[in-house]
């Protein structure tokens, strides 16, 4: 399963990258906002600055909502960097640019996805990747890793290419969940990746190996 940290922060990719485990990188509007990136030559910049820290995909968002505002950014984004995923909406023109794009060479990533049937059509329009936002079904008391169970089967029943990249996932378990159903990808905060390092026992064990050595080195 690939790991991709869902932020803006520079400082917080690189330390995921350091860990040796990033496999890359999703952003999006609110979360470059929440790192005072705005305006659209900032923003452009930042997804470059982004590119050069991590080896893998970096998805990048369009803003537009209709066909033609879709295929300007999405190519605009393309054209910044190898590693770039053009980011779409799951709404009726973000299929269709999904398409344009998958008929252009260009990798694509459908996002806000809640349901398996809008998965299907993803995969069907040639998205790379596929965004279900399990901690927000969550949260309206929808279990959201049910919807990735079914979009894995789906998926597998007939051979479909496009990635599972669970989104919104919010701690550990929902990693490990992910890990368990099959998902292709998930997309975390770093404390959620880090906390997959934690264990009391690990800690404990630690603590008394060190002593122990000690002990005989006095």
């Amino acid at each position: 399963m690939k790991f991709f940290i869902d932020t803006a922060n520079l400082e917080q990719i690189k330390e995921a990258q350091a860990l040796g485990v990033l496999d890359g990188v999703t952003t999006n509007p609110s979360l470059m906002a929440k790192e005072g990136i705005t305006g659209a030559d900032n923003i452009l910049k930042h997804y470059v600055a982004i590119c050069n820290i991590v080896d893998g995909d970096v998805s990048a968002e369009v803003i537009a909502t209709d066909f033609e505002g879709m295929v300007k950014q999405g190519e605009e984004l393309a054209a910044l960097h190898p590693q770039i995923v053009v980011k779409l909406p799951m709404i009726s023109d973000g299929i269709k640019a999904c398409k344009y794009f998958f008929d252009k060479e260009i990798r694509t990533n459908v996002t806000l996805v809640f349901s398996a049937g809008q998965a299907l059509l993803a995969a069907k329009a040639g998205a790379t990747y596929v965004s279900p936002f399990i901690g927000r079904l969550d949260d309206i008391s929808t279990d959201g890793l049910k919807l990735i169970e079914e979009i894995r089967l789906i998926y597998d029943n007939y051979g479909y290419e496009t990635q599972i990249l669970a989104a919104s996932v919010r701690h550990v378990m929902h990693i490990m969940n992910c890990a368990q159903i099959g998902a292709d990808v998930i997309t975390a905060p770093l404390s959620a990746i880090e906390g997959l390092l934690k264990h009391p026992l690990t800690d404990s064990g630690l603590a008394t190996f060190l002593a122990d050595y000690n002990k005989g080195n006095k």
